[in-house]
C-alpha cells in the first residue's frame, strides 16, 4: 500500500508540473494543433483534404470578431476568473427540468477544453477542464486567451480558427472581416458543424442580428493588465 501510495502521489506531482510546464509553453508559442482535430482525423469524420487552419497573430483578427464572439460566447470574459458563476447557477436551474441541456463553459473554459483536452462529456474531463481553466487564467493574460480561442475552435467542417474560417466562409483574412461577416461566424459556434455562416439560414441571422446588436451595447474592448498573476483594470 505504501508503494501505491508513493507512485500515486509522484504521478500526481509530476502531473501538475509537467502541466504547469505545458501551459506556460503555450503562453509563448502559437498552437498549430488540438486534441480535438486529431480526434476528427483519426475518427474519420474529415478527411485531409477538408483541414483547414493557420495561425494568425491576434492582430491579425479583426477587432469585430473578438468583440462578436465575446458577446456571443461570455460577455463576461474581460472580468472574470475563468468561471461565471451566474451561468453556472442559471444552468444548472435550467438543466433540471429543462429538456435540452445548457452549457455555461466560459471562452477560458473552451480553450483549456480545445488545447489540452478532449471534447467527450465526463466528469474527469470536467474536472481536468477547470484545473487547466485556472492555470491559464494565473499564467496567460485575458488576451492570449482569445487569441488561443479564435485560432483553436472549430468554425465549419474541418475548419480551424479565424484565419482559416474567414477564408472559407468569405474568401477574405480574419483581418478584413466586416461586422456583419464576424456576427455570421459567431453565431455558428454553438455548432460550426451544422450551421453555416453563408448562406444564412433564418436561425443564424437572427443570431448574427442579436449578436450585432450585443456588440453595440458593449462598447470598445479593454484587455486588462496582468501583474504577478493578477489582472488589473
Amino acid at each position: 500500500m505504501k508503494k501505491l501510495f508513493r507512485f500515486i502521489l509522484k504521478s500526481c506531482f509530476w502531473f501538475v508540473i509537467i502541466s504547469i510546464l505545458w501551459v506556460v509553453m503555450c503562453r509563448y508559442i502559437p498552437v498549430y494543433y488540438t486534441p480535438l482535430m486529431a480526434i476528427r482525423y483519426f475518427g474519420k469524420t474529415q478527411s485531409t483534404s477538408q483541414f483547414q487552419h493557420k495561425w494568425v497573430n491576434i492582430n491579425d483578427i479583426s477587432i469585430h470578431l473578438q468583440k462578436a464572439v465575446i458577446c456571443s460566447e461570455d460577455q463576461k470574459f474581460l472580468s472574470h476568473n475563468g468561471f461565471d458563476l451566474d451561468a453556472i447557477e442559471k444552468a444548472y436551474q435550467n438543466n433540471k427540468t429543462a429538456k435540452r441541456i445548457k452549457g455555461a463553459s466560459t471562452i477560458s473554459q473552451q480553450t483549456a477544453k480545445n488545447v489540452f483536452l478532449w471534447p467527450n462529456r465526463s466528469w474527469l474531463r470536467k474536472g481536468l477542464e477547470m484545473y487547466f481553466t485556472f492555470l491559464i487564467e494565473r499564467f496567460w493574460s485575458k488576451q492570449r486567451i482569445l487569441e488561443v480561442y479564435l485560432n483553436s475552435i472549430e468554425m465549419g467542417n474541418g475548419v480551424y480558427g479565424a484565419e482559416a474560417a474567414s477564408k472559407y466562409w468569405f474568401g477574405t483574412s480574419a483581418k478584413r472581416l466586416t461586422i456583419s461577416q464576424a456576427a455570421a461566424i459567431a453565431a455558428i459556434l454553438p455548432n460550426p458543424r451544422q450551421y453555416k455562416a453563408q448562406p444564412a439560414t433564418n436561425y443564424i441571422s437572427a443570431r448574427k442580428k442579436w449578436i450585432i446588436k450585443q456588440m453595440g451595447f458593449y462598447g470598445p474592448l479593454n484587455f486588462p493588465k496582468k501583474e504577478h498573476g493578477k489582472l488589473k483594470n
